[in-house]
């Protein structure tokens, strides 16, 4: 081989090792995630690596719990403290270049080898390369950029999930500690009326079976006051666990007194499905997974049939009469006699069929989930909106005309205390529809996105409305 020509090929190999060498910045994932997620909420993502970055973020979440904790500061509190989005983080980048590797091509292999024979010596060099590695190297770039890719909306699946968690979790436990003190109400009336009662019977103004009633109210109430509290606590660790608070933090953790206002309007079902075509992470993942098989497919083609690699090689004679020096370039070409490669061809027919199909299978998945998200958001959305505007609104009207008539001296005490609890079970029960409809609302904004909730069919009391019936 002439000097120019083998200038020219190691120009070539060594462009070829320059761009296979090309890699991805692992925090380019988190930023691309950032990106998709802008719409779903604030998503800070950040991997502490340094101490003083741990630091910087165990400040910043202190300053958040310095408050009661609102739904998007516990969001944001999630982002920066929980050490187990730290940990899915560190997999995403681990996995994206796990991924991206596949875009570089093997290292040349150098290989040495020194002789003699009497007075002579052959001293030889060889590196060589594979050839297909060369010549297929933009389209493994491609299938690695399409593995990258892939990790990147797994990344934020995971991350939607994780703050929809967060989002429930805080609802649970908001609405827990406000039926807790509705239940504590309930139980200081059914107090105040269990011990009226004993009076009233020790002087003879109201029967045993009267007296007996009062008391079993009392019973009920103070039972349902300690479920409550049970379930408080129990709501109150999930969200501690959601959050990865520690045991200093878990202490600081003060939640509002209750849940937000239902809004005047529900979310427009057109709207909601123009957005989640757009940005379903499911639709775009099972997409991007196609493609890269159609890439394989394609690359297939060329690697399934053998493998040829290139080589130069030097080699240096000495002998008493002088040097020799001879250079060279060798092919080494694997032979298709029993494996022509025909059936990991057929097999990468087959994937690239059936992605395609899984594509059109998610799609149709989508659109019933993206249904069945609006159609509870909706139906919660009504049922919190006719507590609100009807049944509580009746209630006060009831109330007040009892305290009318007992001002009147036309109804008894404990008929007014009938009536306060009454009301206080419907408040509960209105809380109730509350939680349902911020929960509704939660999986309906991971369903946009692509991470669908699990939605349990019909609309759930949790709270017991048979107190009152002990008084009557």
């Amino acid at each position: 081989m002439s000097r120019p020509a083998l200038r020219a090929t190691l120009s070539a190999l060594l462009l070829a090792v320059v761009a296979g060498c090309a890699s991805i910045e692992p925090s380019k994932v988190l930023t691309q995630t950032q990106q998709d997620l802008a719409h779903f909420g604030p998503t800070p993502l950040e991997l502490a690596l340094t101490p003083e970055q741990v630091a910087q973020r165990r400040a910043a979440a202190q300053r958040l719990l310095e408050q009661p904790l609102q739904q998007a500061d516990a969001v944001g509190l999630s982002l920066l403290n929980n050490p187990a989005l730290q940990a899915l983080l560190a997999r995403a980048m681990a996995d994206a270049a796990q991924a991206a590797q596949q875009g570089r091509i093997a290292n040349p292999r150098l290989g040495l080898e020194w002789s003699s024979l009497l007075d002579e010596t052959e001293i030889a060099r060889r590196i060589s390369f594979g050839l297909l590695d060369l010549l297929t190297l933009p389209q493994r770039q491609g299938l690695a950029a399409g593995a990258v890719q892939q990790v990147q909306l797994q990344l934020s699946m995971d991350v939607v999930e994780q703050i929809s968690a967060v989002r429930q979790a805080w609802v649970k436990a908001v609405a827990a500690q406000e039926a807790t003190a509705h239940a504590q109400q309930a139980q200081e009336a059914a107090g105040i009326g269990a011990q009226l009662a004993r009076r009233m019977q020790n002087v003879g103004n109201i029967s045993k079976l009267q007296a007996a009633r009062q008391q079993l109210w009392y019973a009920q109430a103070t039972v349902q006051l300690a479920q409550a509290r049970d379930e408080a606590q129990s709501a109150r660790e999930g969200l501690v666990r959601a959050l990865g608070l520690d045991s200093v933090q878990a202490q600081a953790l003060r939640l509002p007194a209750r849940l937000p206002d239902v809004p005047a309007a529900p979310r427009e079902f057109d709207a909601a499905m123009a957005q989640a075509w757009q940005t379903r992470l499911d639709l775009r993942m099972a997409q991007a997974a196609w493609e890269s098989a159609q890439q394989a497919r394609a690359l297939g083609l060329w690697t399934s049939r053998g493998d040829v690699e290139i080589g130069l090689h030097h080699v240096l004679e000495q002998d008493p009469h002088g040097s020799n020096v001879r250079r060279g370039l060798e092919l080494d070409i694997a032979l298709p006699l029993f494996d022509d490669g025909s059936l990991r061809r057929a097999g990468l027919d087959a994937r690239s069929l059936a992605l395609a199909l899984q594509v059109q299978a998610t799609e149709r998945q989508a659109a019933s989930q993206l249904r069945e998200s609006y159609a509870h958001y909706r139906s919660t959305y009504e049922l919190a909106r006719q507590y609100r505007d009807e049944l509580l609104p009746l209630r006060k009207t009831m109330s007040e005309e009892t305290l009318l008539r007992y001002n009147g001296m036309l109804v008894s005490v404990f008929d007014l205390l009938v009536d306060a609890q009454e009301q206080i079970t419907l408040v509960r029960a209105a809380l109730a529809a509350q939680q349902q409809f911020w929960l509704a609302d939660a999986a309906l904004q991971a369903a946009l996105v692509g991470k669908p909730l699990a939605i349990v069919p019909g609309i759930g009391q949790p709270f017991s409305q048979g107190t009152s019936d002990a008084a009557h």
